[in-house]
């Protein structure tokens, strides 16, 4: 017994003029998740049960886009079709599932959650048919009352700063698991299931998987500032953390995430910046520019000392020659570890192409050391017959014997 597609059943008519009742869902509307399905009986429907409950044998049922049907017998879903059209509820037929868009997913939930009908024709005493709403549900506002924590990772520079952030925007969501969905959340309401009966719980889940989420984004080495650019990485991330509470337990997933803004507290922001600034002037060349900077605004205001432009200059003098750091120092500290940087890179590629390294420690692709002038060392072993040095008592290439074993 199961569902039949009407067009598929038809045969000139004939079952158009042998449904009982007739159940369709017009809309569910944006607040409502699941909703009864209203029986409508024709005028040729000989149909005499009376029952609101009993689903008649012949019976036609429609599904809309967005919406999943689910009869229901004693309690139990019995059969389930999110696939658009009309049907016609035939208990004579084998039990079916027209899944739509859900897939095979939808089967094993079926399959684990669901029963058959094991009746022998008859349809039992409570019979209902629910409309489960599988529309995108949108504009879910979201805040966090208190900041979150937020790990600044910047492995370049050596920054690992704890800060806090404030979040707010919306998201969406949907039920992608009608089974679940009923069985666990909606059962068997009397006439439908609103958000407002989910949403204030479903939101403080949110919030708390927030923390999480953006943990993944710590770990992408991001700052506070790009969190709004990755939307779909938090969507990915607080699917993966709301894996066990929305989609196991419920059918539901985050569809999208939309950040309005993400801030931080006056004192987290000075300290982050404070430590940007820090690392940025690790580097010889960046701080040299600073100190540069720093020295011409300083002998600007030597040159105006009320004591004379001489005490200024003089005080300025003892000042960089007890730090012992000028620009000029830190240019040449820059300019060496870039040459650093860049015989370890040429060493890279020499080696890469098949290259030697000296004693002294220089890459070379010659037969001499470019440094010290050393001549590339001979490869000890033995020569085959066939040209192939080795230094195992067989050649890699032949196989042949190392002659110095004697036979």
């Amino acid at each position: 017994m199961g569902l039949i597609k009407a067009a598929l059943g038809a045969a000139g008519g004939v079952l158009a003029d042998q449904w009982k009742e007739f159940f369709i869902c017009e809309s569910i509307d944006k607040e409502i998740l699941m909703v009864k399905g209203q029986k409508r009986i024709g005028k040729r429907s000989s149909n005499t049960k009376g029952s609101d409950n009993i689903i008649t044998n012949g019976s036609g049922i429609v599904v809309a886009d967005g919406q999943c049907m689910l009869i229901v017998d004693q309690g139990k879903v019995v059969e389930v079709c999110a696939e658009p059209g009309e049907f016609t509820y035939d208990t004579s037929s084998e039990p079916s599932l027209f899944t739509g868009p859900f897939g095979e997913a939808l089967k094993e939930t079926f399959k684990t959650i669901g029963k058959r009908f094991t009746l022998g024709g008859d349809t039992g005493k409570d019979q209902r048919v629910y409309y489960i709403n599988t529309k995108e549900l949108i504009d879910n506002k979201f805040g966090t009352s208190n900041p979150v924590p937020f790990r600044v990772v910047d492995s370049k520079v050596g920054m690992d700063l704890d800060v806090s952030v404030r979040c707010s925007g919306v998201y969406s969501y949907k039920i992608v698991d009608p089974i679940k969905f009923y069985t666990n959340i909606a059962g068997n309401v009397a006439d439908e299931y609103r958000r407002e009966e989910l949403d204030t719980q479903l939101k403080q889940e949110f919030i708390d998987a927030l923390q999480p989420a953006l943990a993944k984004l710590s770990e992408m080495e991001l700052r506070p500032n790009q969190i709004i650019a990755h939307n779909v990485d938090v969507q990915n991330a607080l699917n993966e953390s709301l894996s066990q509470k929305w989609g196991e337990l419920r059918g539901l997933q985050v569809v999208s995430i939309a950040f309005g803004s993400v801030t931080l507290p006056d004192e987290d922001a000075a300290l982050l910046k404070n430590a940007q600034a820090d690392a940025a002037y690790g580097n010889a060349r960046m701080g040299a520019g600073a100190m540069a900077r720093a020295t011409a605004g300083a002998m600007g205001e030597a040159a105006g000392n009320a004591n004379g432009a001489m005490a200024g200059f003089m005080g300025m003098g003892m000042a960089m020659n007890a730090s012992g750091m000028t620009p000029g120092n830190l240019y040449q500290q820059a300019a060496a570890e870039q040459q650093q940087a860049n015989m370890m890179m040429g060493a890279g590629v020499a080696q890469a192409q098949g290259g030697w390294k000296c004693a002294c420690g220089t890459v070379n692709t010659g037969n001499f050391c470019t440094n010290c002038g050393s001549a590339k060392p001979q490869p000890t072993g033995w020569t085959c017959a066939c040209g192939t040095v080795n230094t195992g008592n067989f050649c890699t290439n032949c196989g042949a014997k190392n002659p110095a074993l004697g036979n």
